[in-house]
């Protein structure tokens, strides 16, 4: 345990072992926890956030790796951001959904979580899924997530977590119908968590982490302006590399 200070702000925090990464097996993963005594309220959170931490159930953190930075946070600044030629084929593509907006969980979601993960991550440290994992993954006492659902036909195919913050929503996970996916429901999702955002006249959507060499994360540079977390600061990025 140690005292640091981030952004002018001192606060505690922890460091784990080091294990192996989710995102590049042949790298070594280590992170820094935020540990106060207190739980942190919605300001504190979102400072945090905006010093390039991440939510995962009620652990703040942020890769803290002695080798390696490939993981840095990348948000989008709303105001800036205009659709791309493909996004908008998506939005049109996935013009019979419904969406609505849940301040609550419902346990109608858990059967597509388990379908989603068990289907298309039986790879990934998050299978086999389960209801405990679940409920750990999504919930906090001291968050205050929104539950953005899409519906086809008045069933339930697809559900966007959403952090909501003062100033900001956080997209913390997306899960659908496998038989889906060429419908592109996750770039659909995140268009519609920037939508709301500007909606909630919120400044940013924080997407995590982007790793280039993890082909699995490179979406998230398609949706242009956006800014990554770099050397303690936030560089605005316009285009795509190459």
């Amino acid at each position: 345990m140690a005292t640091q200070n981030i952004g002018g702000r001192r606060m505690k925090f922890g460091l784990t072992q080091q294990f192996s990464c989710s995102y590049l097996p042949e790298q070594k993963e280590q992170l820094l926890v935020f540990a106060d005594a207190d739980e942190p309220d919605e300001q504190q959170y979102e400072f945090l956030i905006g010093a390039g931490f991440r939510r995962s159930a009620e652990q703040i953190y942020r890769p803290h790796c002695p080798a390696c930075q490939a993981c840095q946070a990348i948000r989008i600044p709303i105001a800036l951001f205009s659709p791309s030629k493909s996004q908008k084929r998506v939005l049109k593509r996935n013009q019979d959904l419904q969406m609505t907006v849940s301040e609550s969980d419902c346990s109608d979601y858990y059967p597509l979580y388990e379908q989603y993960i068990n289907q298309r991550h039986d790879d990934g440290s998050m299978y086999p899924a389960s209801m405990e994992q679940y409920q750990s993954f999504v919930k906090s006492r001291w968050a205050s997530p929104l539950f953005i659902e899409f519906h086809l036909m008045d069933k339930l195919v697809a559900v966007a977590v959403t952090d909501n913050l003062p100033h900001s929503l956080s997209a913390l996970y997306t899960f659908f119908a496998p038989h889906l996916a060429e419908r592109s429901i996750g770039t659909l999702a995140i268009l519609q968590q920037i939508s709301l955002a500007a909606s909630l006249k919120k400044r940013f959507l924080y997407l995590g982490y982007q790793v280039d060499d993890c082909k699995k994360m490179n979406y998230k540079v398609n949706f242009l302006p956006y800014e990554r977390f770099f050397a303690d600061k936030w560089q605005l990025i316009t285009k795509k590399a190459g």
